[in-house]
């Protein structure tokens, strides 16, 4: 790539990013330049909007064309995801199940980092859900769930990723009826159109909390072991291609990475689908799990496991609004905590 060429992409990718507001863009345009040396792409850089801090850029057009995703993340998912990439997923063979991250660059200041994927395009499972699809996405999760049960790499996981077992249950229950007691201690003056809404909250996680003896019994006897989860497994974070064997899938965005329990992740992935389908999902893995010698529980005991992963995310939910009420009055708090209590009577078939 010559000079003149390196400075017009430099000097077009910074001007794309600062349209963005986004930080970092010296760090990243460097980045780029060098995944790109050798390469010639012409004149065209177009940078796409995915979602929050993901973009797709484009570079050159034509036969020249290379496209790549970018994304910026706070330093400590960064690095988790960096590990996923080149450590977790290889040390258990299935380092070519997510994108490959091609370069990474650090934001000067230290208080972000880019990550530079291959393009995936955009064939999620959310944007086609079709059977033999979601069956491939099934298998995929059955085959890291089983590989990764007691393997070695999970203590590094968990220091970086944490636990998603009954104690974040547990803990997020806490944490999140400590919020709401500080909301009313705080005087701030619930709006008219949620009145009761902090109290029903409240007296819905101190039930919950009562029913940790029972949760943890189940827990004990149908958990399963300890294995390295997705933490995150939306439709929209799952990409399935073709091959010559038939559909295959690959997981993206790993921030939430983690070690716990099976049902965590299977709990997310079911509850992305219509209930009506569930059945037929958790058959499938229930038999891809099989031939690694697994046996899942009773149905019973599986919902309460699923029940026990989706009430600690709403817990956790509970919490970030409320913080927010405490520390700016944010205009979106009670909203957000009325939104969070039709996920729980949602999840209790109440109207």
């Amino acid at each position: 790539m010559n000079t003149a060429v390196r400075a017009a992409l430099r000097e077009d990718l910074r001007h794309a990013l600062e349209a963005t507001g986004e930080p970092g863009s010296v760090e990243l345009c460097d980045a780029v330049r060098e995944l790109l040396d050798g390469a010639d792409p012409a004149d065209r850089v177009d940078l796409r909007r995915l979602k929050a801090q993901v973009y797709r850029l484009e570079i050159g057009s034509g036969d020249l064309q290379r496209t790549v995703v970018v994304k910026r993340l706070e330093p400590s998912r960064a690095e988790r995801n960096r590990l996923v990439a080149e450590r977790w997923l290889p040390s258990l063979a299935l380092g070519d199940r997510c994108a490959r991250l091609l370069a990474v660059a650090a934001d000067r200041r230290g208080e972000s980092v880019w990550h530079i994927y291959e393009d995936l395009s955009d064939d999620t499972l959310s944007a086609r859900p079709v059977l033999e699809r979601v069956d491939a996405a099934v298998d995929l999760v059955a085959e890291l769930h089983t590989r990764a049960a007691r393997h070695a790499v999970l203590p590094d996981v968990r220091r970086y990723g944490g636990d998603r077992g009954l104690p974040y249950f547990v803990s997020n229950v806490r944490d999140a009826i400590a919020a709401l007691e500080a909301l009313a201690a705080s005087g701030l003056e619930t709006p008219p159109e949620h009145a009761g809404l902090p109290d029903r909250l409240r007296e819905r996680l101190i039930g919950l909390l009562a029913e940790v003896p029972r949760r943890a019994r189940v827990f004990e006897d149908a958990a399963g072991p300890d294995t390295l989860l997705h933490g995150d497994l939306w439709t929209t974070n799952i990409f399935v291609s073709e091959s010559v064997e038939g559909p295959r899938a690959r997981l993206i965005d790993w921030d939430h990475v983690s070690v716990g329990p099976f049902s965590y992740d299977l709990s997310t992935f079911l509850f992305r689908f219509p209930p009506a389908l569930r059945p037929r999902i958790l058959e499938r893995y229930r038999h891809a799990v099989s031939r690694a010698g697994w046996r899942l529980t009773s149905s019973p005991e599986l919902d309460l496991l699923f029940d026990t992963a989706e009430r600690a995310r709403y817990a956790n939910r509970v919490i970030w609004p409320v913080l927010a009420l405490l520390q700016e009055h944010a205009a979106w708090g009670f909203p957000e905590l009325a939104e969070v209590e039709r996920w729980f009577q949602a999840l209790e078939g109440l109207p």
